[in-house]
């Protein structure tokens, strides 16, 4: 369970809980919350926050007029390092991602304060909140992060300017095989290729400050800021579930450098666990 501590008023409305609660876990949904203002997602907090980081915890890149099929080896550097791109945010084309922002404790006790009041509508679905982590965005105006996704559940709050997240089905087949599955789940990069006939099936959400998306595990998607400054809040946990899955992945790629074609992963609420038992069964027997 995690430990609640209180803030000065409760960050999720009932409309917010009522949305999210009908969406998760498999749904994006739309949601509203009280974090815009809040002085530790200011730009200047965020700089002194950066650093105090762990280095490996700081990400940058240049970010405008990427495709969206971009993959990660070929994402370009901006030639700054992570604190002047900050400082120049407004006018270099760039994107930085503070990673995991619990090692700090102002934020760690922000993380744990917004987590702790979907936490009951959460454990019902998919059960305990697994390996909570925190992550923010700040981002030039038309930064554009490409095509990805990821495996954790998460939730984007929007803190300053404003972006568009542009969702598909989550795990689908025809953007996500199950090789690049087992890839990813290897170490592999998480940046997909991108082909203009998903376009249809995609589903845009456009956030400002005081609006969050809630996106499901393992949904594909890509983001693009607006003519601001963008700063954004990622929330994020894992189920056993997820777990589960993630092992799964890993005992197929197995399964396939023996020459054996594998079943599919399932899909939430189905599970993975027998697969998931064997690959952690062979790990620990250090196969």
């Amino acid at each position: 369970m995690l430990q609640r501590k209180m803030m000065a008023g409760p960050v999720f409305g009932d409309d917010a809980h009522k949305a999210f609660a009908a969406s998760y876990p498999a749904l994006p949904a739309h949601l509203t919350h009280s974090l815009a203002g809040h002085p530790l997602l200011e730009i200047e907090a965020l700089a002194e926050l950066a650093a105090r980081m762990r280095p490996e915890t700081l990400e940058h890149n240049s970010a405008v007029d990427l495709p969206l099929g971009i993959s990660n080896a070929d994402t370009p550097a901006n030639g700054l390092s992570v604190h002047d791109t900050i400082a120049q945010i407004h006018e270099c084309g760039s994107w930085v991602l503070l990673k995991s922002i619990e090692q700090d404790p102002a934020y760690a006790s922000l993380m744990r304060d917004v987590l702790a009041e979907i936490e009951p509508l959460v454990a019902p679905e998919t059960g305990s909140m697994l390996r909570p982590e925190g992550f923010i965005f700040i981002s030039s105006p038309r930064a554009v992060t490409s095509l990805h996704f990821d495996p954790e559940y998460n939730i984007l709050f929007q803190a300053r300017g404003s972006k568009t997240m542009t969702l598909f089905p989550v795990a689908d087949p025809d953007i996500i095989s199950q090789e690049f599955f087992e890839q990813y789940f290897a170490g592999g990069p998480r940046n997909l290729p991108w082909r203009e006939e998903w376009a249809a099936r995609a589903c845009p959400i456009s956030i400002v400050p005081g609006e969050a998306i809630y996106v499901p595990l393992l949904a594909p998607h890509w983001v693009q800021t607006h003519d601001q400054v963008s700063v954004s809040l990622s929330l994020t946990w894992r189920s056993e579930w997820s777990f589960h899955h993630a092992d799964a992945c890993r005992f197929n790629r197995r399964l396939r450098r023996i020459g054996v074609s594998p079943r599919p992963t399932a899909i939430y609420p189905t599970d993975n666990k027998l697969k998931s038992y064997c690959q952690r069964a062979l790990t620990r027997l250090g196969g």
